[in-house]
């Protein structure tokens, strides 16, 4: 399942939503240029503000760039490749509006980047003593997705299956698509258990998880009336 966009209307500009994304492809660009003046400079930028686990755990000595405490905020606008930046940056794009909305510009960027965090150490704490850099904006994503669970289950999210040679665009409810979504997330984590490198699938259920448990908190609060 593949979803392209959702029905829910918003009252505000997603202004933080639209710069995260392009900070994200700003630096993916960025990349790029590395790479096309040679795979080595672009595997040393990756080393220095990925964030390595064993890096921030003391299992391992990797110098250069920045602290291993600000590599888990620079890891999250850092992709893998073209396919990763484009799934992270359209179900932020998708998800990420209504939650702006409902948080207001400067509480949804705080969410966004402590759900990033939050993700962050979960991978460490499976993985402590991997050396392999953990890049991308998933963790953070991952956040969003769960508070758009719990803020609009019912909303309708416009989706294209992929069965075998059936296709189609249907109209699935949110909860059931990020129900599938963490389900597939949690399935592969526990299977990854023991591999080094590949994809970070705890830090997708650490963000999941950070960003059902900080929605209340960050949540603004309904407006008291008067009588």
């Amino acid at each position: 399942m593949f979803p392209l966009k959702d029905d829910n209307p918003t009252r505000s500009a997603p202004v933080i939503t639209v710069g995260l994304i392009a900070l994200n492809i700003l630096a993916f660009l960025y990349q790029i240029s590395l790479e096309a003046s040679g795979s080595r400079q672009a595997q040393a930028f990756v080393m220095e503000f990925g964030m390595i686990p064993c890096r921030l755990t003391g299992y391992c000595a990797i110098g250069g760039g920045p602290s291993a405490t600000l590599t888990i905020v620079t890891s999250m606008f850092l992709h893998g490749g073209l396919f990763h930046i484009a799934g992270n940056m359209l179900y932020l794009w998708i998800f990420g509006n209504n939650v702006e909305d409902t948080l207001g510009h400067a509480r949804y960027l705080v969410f966004y980047l402590v759900s990033g965090v939050a993700a962050a150490l979960m991978q460490i704490l499976v993985s402590r003593a991997s050396d392999v850099p953990m890049i991308g904006a998933s963790g953070a994503v991952s956040g969003v997705l769960g508070a758009y669970l719990i803020l609009f289950p019912h909303a309708n999210v416009v989706t294209l299956v992929i069965f075998g040679f059936f296709f189609r665009v249907m109209r699935i409810p949110a909860v059931i698509i990020l129900g599938f979504w963490i389900v597939v997330q949690l399935v592969n984590g526990l299977g990854s258990l023991g591999a080094s490198g590949g994809v970070a699938w705890f830090a997708h259920v650490g963000g999941f998880v950070a960003g059902m448990v900080l929605l209340p908190l960050v949540k603004p609060r309904p407006a008291a009336r008067s009588w």
